[in-house]
């Protein structure tokens, strides 16, 4: 697994042992970041499944300003905070250990990209979807970028967002949704 563009390009990033994480295919991450190409530059993003943090590093990689990594799991933040040295990326990004609905309910903070690649196994992705819906912590045409396997519905339809078609790229569905203008009609 390795920075695909931008300032760390070609940086080999550390993977987990086991399969308690499952990193983004190289392949689906170029495919993401191809999509995101003029949104990223100066962003703030949230990477709130972190696991290795490689798409919140690839994001800083490529022109975000900042990162903010989410994990439940101790070994998951220190591999990224690794991850983060390695690239020379330990200032723009920092690393919250905890549940990502409670980081969710209680962050202050705005975010101009989300990416939401959970456990492809539970509910996390709808139920963070809904509650970014309901917590207005994406600024206006700020993007969540979603990543599910292609046997997962995911037929929320949000508020004041956009979606994207699917994007099917192997096993892999990614869906993006895009947060309207206040000055849009809704």
């Amino acid at each position: 697994m390795r920075v695909i563009a931008g300032t760390a390009r070609g940086t080999v990033l550390k993977t987990p042992e086991g399969m308690l994480t499952r990193p983004t295919a190289d392949r689906v991450k170029e495919a993401v970041f191809s999509i995101l190409h003029f949104d990223v530059q100066d962003a703030v993003v949230l990477d709130l499944f972190g696991g290795t943090g490689q798409l919140g590093i690839e994001a800083l990689s490529r022109g975000a300003k900042k990162a903010v990594f989410v994990d439940q799991q101790q070994k998951a933040c220190e591999l990224i905070r690794e991850n983060l040295r390695r690239t020379k990326f330990d200032r723009a990004g920092t690393v919250i250990r905890g549940d990502y609905l409670e980081y969710l309910k209680r962050t202050k903070e705005r975010f101009d990209i989300i990416l939401l690649d959970p456990p492809y196994a539970e509910n996390f992705l709808e139920n963070a979807l809904n509650c970014i819906a309901e917590i207005d912590i994406l600024r206006d045409n700020g993007i969540i970028v979603t990543e599910r396997p292609v046997e997962k519905a995911l037929s929320i339809q949000l508020p004041g967002y956009s979606r994207s078609r699917d994007y099917k790229y192997g096993k892999t569905l990614i869906t993006l949704y895009r947060r309207e203008s206040a000055g849009e009609d809704l």
